[in-house]
């Protein structure tokens, strides 16, 4: 029996180790185009910031290898992002061989639908935050003052906001979580509306840089997106209410 149990450990570390090197694989084969235009990507990255920028003005590197060590850098991010449904994909398929069958119809929507969100958290920052902040910011510079923001800086602060709004985003998958395993109902969600609302607001405040624009920027789609979950969780409560509780359930 001990051997058996062995047996089966070391079959489910092979075959993760397995399905790992095949997503580190797709990663490192995306990284390589992604490094051969990852200039044009940082170019795109940073086209926020430079059109808020005074006329003429640029970006710096103020370290010896940070020319080089952001457009990998970059590359890196771009690989990981293009290759992640497949990433998510290994993972899932790893996991599923033990999970019942009522739980593989659920753990995959979420899978897709929080990866969806993330990405939506991503473009939303892009698109409308940075633009919105940067010229904020950039109308209180001093007429005497030359900006010529670190590139190295800049990265981190959009990879930063990049996954603080991505994490944001994920508040209706948390939400509709939380109702699945019963941890609360959809009613206890309603009444700790007030106390959540204030919770996002302090979030907002400690992830984002200290300027309105930016937090306000975070907390309001946070807040919206946790009625959108208490929205969905309805739905996943009234159907597990009307489903017939199974006793055993047989894994497939």
């Amino acid at each position: 029996m001990a051997d058996e149990i062995q047996e089966t450990f070391l079959s489910h570390l092979i075959e993760l180790r397995q399905r790992l090197v095949r997503a580190l694989l797709a990663v490192g084969i995306l990284f390589i185009p992604a490094f051969i235009f990852s200039a044009e990507l940082y170019d795109y990255l940073a086209a926020p910031l430079v059109s808020a920028l005074p006329q003429g003005s640029k970006m710096i590197a103020t370290g010896v290898i940070t020319p080089f060590l952001i457009p990998m850098k970059i590359a890196a991010m771009a690989a990981f992002l293009v290759a992640l449904p497949y990433v998510l994909y290994e993972v899932w398929a790893f996991v599923a061989p033990g999970l019942y069958a009522h739980e593989k119809r659920l753990v995959l929507p979420l899978v897709v639908s929080s990866t969806l969100l993330f990405f939506a958290g991503m473009a939303f920052c892009y698109f409308l935050v940075f633009r919105k902040v940067f010229d904020f910011i950039a109308g209180f510079a001093p007429k005497s003052v030359s900006v010529a923001p670190d590139i190295e800086a800049y990265f981190n602060f959009v990879l930063g906001m990049f996954i603080a709004f991505g994490l944001a985003f994920e508040v209706p998958v948390v939400v509709v979580v939380l109702v699945l395993t019963n941890l609360v109902t959809v009613e206890q969600l309603r009444e700790f509306r007030g106390y959540v609302i204030v919770a996002i607001f302090v979030v907002a405040a400690i992830v984002t840089p200290p300027d309105v624009v930016s937090q306000i920027s975070l907390a309001v789609p946070m807040c919206l997106l946790y009625e959108v979950g208490i929205f969905f969780a309805q739905f996943v409560e009234k159907r597990r209410k009307t489903e017939p509780e199974i006793a055993e359930p047989s894994r497939e």
